[in-house]
């Protein structure tokens, strides 16, 4: 078989390190990646990476996005979001150069596996070593190498898992976070971002979104209580709106109902998901949705929220209407460039020490301010929740979920670096 590599007619030509020197150093690293542990991925990387004057360190950012810990067999000290370097390229997206305790010099590069936001690849340089654009932009290969390698030993590693949750997680969290996609998805039409808090303790919240082709599936859920029970039904409704749409089922009146039979199948007390479902065509912007006793979604446009998503709720998953109903599947077209905001209750809901709400004004005016100073998706949820976070005294006292959707042609620009576009 075949290795294609990066040429230097895609990545220029590169000062004191010779394209054949990068081909090796990617294709070993594919070949070890092939038997290492989750735990030595740095020690792998960093052994690659010394053949062209570099060193390496891999850094896994945790579920809450607080703080960026060193993937290395022994525990080393994490380095905190806020306040640092490496946490700014981290929120900015962008590549940082700085030094290290002995005054080296390293870069900072954001590691994404697809568009999602794994950690940072702390890069040293030797003295010979000239850091420019194309030395750059052969990092940000190496980093999207790594953050793919990263993704798949999470699956087979407990320490990785550790760095990842940052502490232990409750059974019920531990069961929706293994359900769940990556928590950002991009492609040229559309950019996908979500968050889930408390990520150590969630229980009922959770949300799923597919992409294929033009279809775009969404879901937003909120299990009624703060158990595992919430957790399994929880579980419940994502798994048969799963099966039914793979199964070729599009009609989301169809997929409520999916959910419907399976959530009162299930003995004991009555048991409901509140939900939003939806699916945008990319091609055309259209939008429909379907709200099941769940907060209506917000549509920004130019910046503002231009409208709540009202169309007439039919009762929560796992609730069946009695007598009759009208159309339950609304529709909204949305135009180039227009931002999507899902949330559940435990945001709007959140009290201060004062017992006030933090709000629907609040976080649409979040959100505005957010979209005019160009944030991309993920950093806005991430800021999103820290100021809910702070509002409520940093301990929700309800599982808050957001999901934001933006359908534009540039807003995945905005996710990688600039100098290496």
């Amino acid at each position: 078989m075949s290795l294609h590599l990066p040429t230097a007619a895609a990545y220029g030509s590169f000062v004191g390190i010779a394209d054949d020197q990068w081909a090796r150093l990617f294709a070993r690293i594919v070949q070890d990646s092939h038997w290492v542990t989750g735990d030595q991925l740095s020690v792998m990387i960093d052994n690659a990476v010394r053949s062209v004057g570099l060193t390496a360190e891999v850094l896994l950012v945790d579920l809450a996005q607080r703080v960026l810990s060193p993937v290395q067999p022994q525990p080393l000290p994490a380095v905190q979001i806020a306040g640092t370097l490496a946490g700014r390229a981290y929120q900015t997206e962008e590549i940082l150069a700085g030094t290290d305790k002995r005054g080296g010099r390293v870069l900072w590069v954001p590691v994404l596996d697809g568009t999602e936001r794994v950690g940072m690849l702390c890069i040293g340089l030797d003295d010979d070593v000239v850091d420019d654009p194309e030395l750059r932009r052969r990092c940000w290969v190496l980093s999207g190498l790594v953050g793919h390698i990263v993704m798949t030993k999470l699956v087979s590693s407990d320490r990785l898992r550790r760095l990842r949750s940052n502490g232990p997680l409750s059974v019920p969290a531990e069961l929706l976070w293994h359900l769940l996609p990556p928590r950002t998805f991009a492609t040229e039409q559309v950019v996908i971002t979500a968050l889930l808090e408390p990520h150590d303790r969630v229980a009922g919240d959770a949300y799923d979104y597919a992409v294929d082709s033009n279809a775009v599936e969404l879901a937003v859920f909120d299990g009624i209580g703060h158990d595992m029970q919430a957790g399994l039904i929880t579980a419940l409704a994502i798994t048969a709106i799963r099966n039914g749409r793979r199964a070729g089922e599009i009609d989301l009146a169809a997929l409520a109902s999916r959910a419907d039979d399976l959530i009162v199948q299930q003995p004991g007390p009555l048991k409901f998901v509140t939900a939003v479902l939806a699916r945008l065509d990319t091609e055309t912007g259209m939008l429909q949705y379907l709200l099941a006793g769940h907060p209506p979604p917000l549509l920004l446009r130019a910046g503002r929220v231009v409208k709540q998503l009202d169309h007439p709720q039919r009762t929560p998953l796992g609730v069946r209407a009695v007598g009759a109903t009208g159309p339950v599947v609304g529709q909204e077209q949305l135009e180039p460039g227009d931002r999507l905001l899902l949330y559940s209750d435990g945001i709007t809901e959140a009290r201060d020490e004062r017992g006030a709400f933090f709000g629907e004004r609040r976080l649409v005016d979040f959100t505005e301010r957010a979209a005019l100073n160009k944030l991309p998706a993920p950093e806005t949820l991430r800021r999103l929740a820290a100021a809910v976070l702070a509002h409520q005294g940093e301990r929700l006292q309800d599982d808050a979920t957001l999901l934001m959707v933006d359908w534009s042609s540039t807003a995945h620009a905005q996710m990688v670096p600039a100098d290496v576009g």
